[in-house]
């Protein structure tokens, strides 16, 4: 679609004060996909030259905003850790044609805070930290489960700029479930959660999204039993706070929330013992 208000398209590495108007232009796929009526102006992040993946000294991994869905999904395949498939799990969740893998960023799927985002699903299973940018060059870091605030409400001000997403060394090891549905076979998910396994210390992390307006991570110390989970889950998520569109109703979401959330519950603890695992 073209956007017939933006009056001009700015190479992003020149710093140029910002204005009303003004947008980041990353992959584009959303940018252009609906009216921007507001946008006067477009940042193009495309020639930053920023390495799509990258390895921290401390065994930590950066995804940068402008890495791309084809980018990630090729490094998944390869990666040495025990929690690999789930990236290439959450990528085939777009249900995307590969013209919107090879456009579509980690950063504006984050940045679009939509409940069905499952760059925001993936980041948020793995204990992922968002690193912002704002105008000044000052940086701040947020968990993704703080950074989006609600259905396509995130915690960035104005101007600022999502640069990257670190993931953790030690959930890379975790061994993980991963549970999707949706009412259509090739719809937009309804219900996605997410379970990771600490091989370390045995906890168990259970993150529900798409169902909720927000991710929510779930922590649990020694395996809960199935009450116990079920009782967190809904005394954490308001009933607001269960999703409400054409692609599902709030309580359809909250019941196929739980109901996944007791399988991976299931498939994390089969080695725990039976009181661990007993209802």
């Amino acid at each position: 679609m073209d956007l017939n208000t933006v009056l001009d398209v700015r190479d992003a590495r020149r710093r140029e004060p910002w204005r009303p108007g003004d947008a980041w232009l990353g992959g584009g796929t959303y940018l252009f996909s609906e009216p921007q009526p507001h946008v006067r102006r477009l940042f193009d992040l495309s020639r930053m030259g920023w390495p799509p993946l990258s390895w921290q000294p401390d065994g930590s991994l950066d995804i940068s905003a402008t890495c791309t869905i084809t980018e990630l999904s090729r490094f998944g395949r390869t990666l040495p850790a025990t929690a690999a498939p789930l990236v290439e799990q959450c990528c085939r969740a777009f249900l995307a044609s590969f013209k919107i893998w090879n456009m579509a960023t980690v950063g504006g799927n984050l940045c679009n805070g939509l409940p069905a985002g499952p760059m925001i699903s993936l980041t948020a299973a793995l204990d992922g930290t968002v690193l912002l940018q704002g105008q000044d060059g000052a940086t701040r870091r947020l968990p993704v489960t703080e950074f989006i605030r609600g259905a396509g409400v995130k915690d960035l001000r104005d101007g600022e700029l999502l640069r990257s997403v670190r993931i953790p060394a030690r959930v890379l090891d975790s061994r993980t479930a991963f549970r999707q549905a949706s009412l259509y076979g090739l719809g937009r998910s309804g219900a996605l959660v997410i379970g990771a396994s600490d091989p370390q210390d045995g906890s168990l992390a259970v993150t529900v999204s798409a169902a909720t307006t927000r991710p929510f991570r779930f922590w649990f110390a020694l395996p809960p039993t199935a009450g116990e989970l079920r009782a967190v889950i809904d005394d954490a998520v308001r009933p607001g706070e269960w999703y409400d569109d054409i692609h599902g109703l709030p309580e359809w979401r909250r019941h196929m929330a739980l109901l996944l959330a007791e399988e991976i519950r299931r498939e994390l603890t089969a080695g725990s013992t039976p009181e661990e695992v007993s209802r």
